[in-house]
């Protein structure tokens, strides 16, 4: 079997693995919030975003509060289950290293 068969590329990029494992472990989080707890820029997360949630990985709610408009991200199940699959092929590539 191939080693590196259980990796997603969805998941290769830096700022998407940070993205998931925020998502992952939080039911929501805010636009705002994201960009500043990663330190990015709007561009850079809005790209990044667009790209899981065409995997279906991300969740994305848009309205308002009051009049400001606001932005909302929650991972899937079925971006959980591939962060965790990813995650285990991570884990399984090193202990094979060993």
């Amino acid at each position: 079997m191939d080693l590196l068969s259980g990796f997603d590329k969805a998941f290769e990029n830096r700022v998407r693995l940070q993205i998931m494992s925020v998502l992952v472990v939080n039911e929501e989080l805010e636009f705002n919030f994201l960009k500043e707890l990663l330190k990015l820029s709007d561009g850079n997360l809005a790209s990044h975003i667009k790209a899981l949630e065409k995997e279906n990985y991300v969740q994305v709610w848009k309205g308002y509060n009051g009049r400001k408009p606001l932005t909302k991200y929650s991972a899937t199940g079925a971006g959980k289950l591939a962060f965790k699959k990813h995650l285990a092929a991570i884990e399984n590539f090193i202990n094979k290293q060993k």
